[in-house]
């Protein structure tokens, strides 16, 4: 497994990479700008795009996505039902730009050549926000930040829901490598010991 980060679009969200080396397969997690950069980096990569996965629908995740589905027509998009939704919105843009939308919830997996995806519906940052887990790594989206966590006060945000998606993750067990949605990456013990809002949580 290999997993490359590039942040993208003005306010730095992070696009990852994610790929089984052997079978030579790839998923694009949260293309949230410059799908001409996203592409180059692709040409350099000797795989197929099989997938194209958000952790939510805000637009700083999913900009790219009509322009990558344009490029890689194969690849299947998921996002949760619940952050699908928004056709018009600032927030939520991508229903009604993309044919063949697929949904993901809580307890599905995706194959990967010889990875399995696992979605964990996490909300509380959105409704629909979810936390991809593959191997030892947790693709967290804006539910957890290292040594912080995701604003609730947008539309469809709840501190509550946050905090209860925080209690879960922190209670997995095992040090997963945190592959956040902005800033850089964490492991889960460190947050267990340095989060205030991941302590918040466990102490519930």
């Amino acid at each position: 497994m290999k997993v490359k980060v590039m942040p993208v679009g003005p306010i730095g969200t992070n696009c990852y990479i994610l790929e089984d080396e052997q079978a030579q397969v790839a998923a694009i997690i949260d293309p949230g700008d410059e799908a001409e950069r996203i592409l180059s980096v692709m040409g350099e990569e000797n795989v197929t795009v099989e997938y194209i996965l958000l952790t939510h629908g805000h637009y700083d995740h999913t900009t790219a996505v009509p322009a990558l589905h344009q490029a890689y027509p194969q690849a299947k998009i998921y996002i949760h039902q619940a952050d699908a939704n928004g056709a018009g919105s600032r927030l939520f843009p991508l229903a009604g730009q993309v044919e063949g939308l697929l949904s993901y919830d809580e307890g599905d997996t995706l194959s990967l050549g010889g990875l399995t995806i696992e979605v964990l519906h996490t909300p509380g940052h959105s409704k629909g926000s979810v936390t991809l887990k593959v191997g030892d790594v947790l693709f967290t989206g804006d539910t957890l930040f290292a040594g912080d966590c995701g604003r609730t006060d947008l539309s469809g945000g709840s501190y509550e829901e946050i905090l209860a998606s925080l209690k879960r993750l922190g209670e997995l067990e095992g040090n997963f490598h945190v592959c956040p949605g902005h800033g850089g990456t964490s492991t889960m013990d460190q947050e267990r010991r340095g989060n205030p809002y991941l302590r918040e949580a466990m102490s519930r």
